[in-house]
């Protein structure tokens, strides 16, 4: 198989998923109990204004329509107007994306600066206590959840030391700003992701240094952490890139949980509003949203095991 087949395959395997997604989602939420229009209008609604408001919302019409109408909106980059508040989604869910995905950015790069170097250190040294350090403390940042971590941070650095803003957001348009607010939730979100990350990237190290080209190259004379630098970190580095993949997207379900306790205005804080408000067309297209964000990564991931793998690209 070529390299542009696999590419042609990947992205039909893309388009494919994100169709079925939608599909999903659209009917998963019509069979939600509830009727959007009394919650539009409230319970002292009449039959004739409730009908009223299907009628101009369209939601009296067959499943199918509904979903037709829907889906030519989202692909006119068009999510529709809410429900309850009467305001249009699209730039609502474009700004609170933009903050999401900043602080999934940040906590992906802050993990992954983080978890090679200690997780290679702790498979070079797993016979000295060093790499059992680190390998126990990794252990135990697996089991914190991130918003104990932000709420720890808050307390501390925040109302205690008083170096950072316990919550709140500012946009990278003012540097000193930004990086004031965004350093404490990006930990938060970061910490667990970087001790999982650790824990593969030891794991993976430790797989690779017992390769066959790993001994022959050691024969040759390089020194093993040479040998493992100069051959072994890319071959370790595809399987720990899934589990980058999977982590980032962890991080955009965690990141719910870290902008509540933050204040932060991003895509998680909107969906739980919009989901305590019963706002079913909010709700869809956010989830909508998240799902083709978290398919858009798996195949970007694939798409960087072609440009990592030999063996693939020489796939017939």
């Amino acid at each position: 198989m070529t390299v542009v087949i696999r590419l042609l395959r990947l992205l039909g395997s893309f388009i494919s998923t994100v169709l079925v997604s939608t599909v999903v989602v659209f009917l998963l939420l019509r069979v939600m109990p509830g009727d959007p229009a009394t919650v539009a209008l409230g319970i002292e609604a009449t039959p004739d204004q409730l009908e009223a408001w299907r009628e101009q919302h369209g939601v009296n019409t067959p499943l199918a329509i509904q979903y037709l109408e829907w889906i030519g909106g989202l692909l006119r980059g068009d999510f529709g107007v809410s429900y309850v508040t009467g305001q249009d989604i699209t730039p609502i869910i474009t700004d609170r994306l933009q903050v999401t995905l900043i602080l999934v950015g940040l906590a992906t790069l802050i993990a992954v600066a983080v978890a090679v170097p200690l997780g290679t250190i702790a498979a070079m040294r797993h016979q000295h206590p060093s790499g059992a350090v680190i390998s126990g403390v990794s252990q135990l940042g697996v089991a914190v959840p991130s918003f104990l971590v932000g709420m720890l941070l808050i307390v501390f650095f925040a109302i205690e030391l008083g170096w950072f803003p316990s919550g709140g957001w500012v946009p990278p348009s003012d540097p000193a700003e930004f990086a004031q607010h965004v350093t404490l939730p990006v930990i938060a979100l970061g910490t667990v992701q970087a001790s999982i990350l650790t824990r593969y990237v030891r794991s993976a190290v430790l797989e690779i240094q017992r390769e066959d080209f790993l001994r022959t190259a050691r024969s040759k004379g390089l020194s093993a952490n040479l040998a493992l630098v100069r051959h072994g970190l890319r071959n370790a580095g595809i399987p720990v890139l899934t589990v980058v993949g999977v982590q980032m997207a962890g991080l955009l379900v965690g990141a719910v949980v870290v902008e509540r306790v933050f204040t932060i205005p991003g895509l998680g804080s909107y969906l739980v509003d919009s989901v305590g408000n019963r706002d079913l067309l909010a709700v869809q297209a956010i989830v909508v949203v998240l799902v083709v964000t978290i398919v858009l990564i798996n195949f970007l991931v694939d798409l960087a095991y072609t440009l990592l793998d030999p063996r693939l690209r020489r796939a017939a």
